[in-house]
């Protein structure tokens, strides 16, 4: 029920820095958390990131440490992902879903988009 497309990624070499975007459709974008998840070739799905409605609350993965940051623009219904001092192991597609919502019984929320390749080179 929610189209989300994510863009931004891209090839950088170890140290750089990249900033994903995730554009949501649909008139109810203040109403989620929104996070990030990342899978690397054979491995997992993971969480990287989430952010609530009014962006009063961030969430991060231990691997992060410190080194992203989500934010989002709810006048634009895009949630975004800095990424700065990437490494090699940072390499994956991410993926930015709809987590919760404040509204109940609401069908955007397990929504994901196609997903974005970051690749980082040593």
């Amino acid at each position: 029920q929610v189209q989300l497309v994510e863009s931004g990624g891209g090839l950088v070499q170890a140290g750089g820095s990249l900033r994903l975007s995730c554009a949501a459709s649909g008139r109810t974008f203040t109403h989620y958390t929104m996070g990030w998840f990342r899978q690397a070739p054979g491995k997992e799905r993971e969480f990287v990131a989430a952010i609530n409605e009014d962006s009063s609350r961030t969430y991060d993965a231990d691997f992060v440490k410190g080194r992203f940051t989500i934010s989002r623009d709810n006048a634009k219904n895009t949630v975004y992902l800095q990424m700065n001092n990437l490494q090699p192991e940072d390499t994956a597609v991410y993926y930015c879903t709809v987590m919760s919502s404040r509204a109940t019984d609401d069908v955007g929320v397990g929504s994901w988009g196609q997903g974005t390749q970051v690749t980082v080179s040593s």
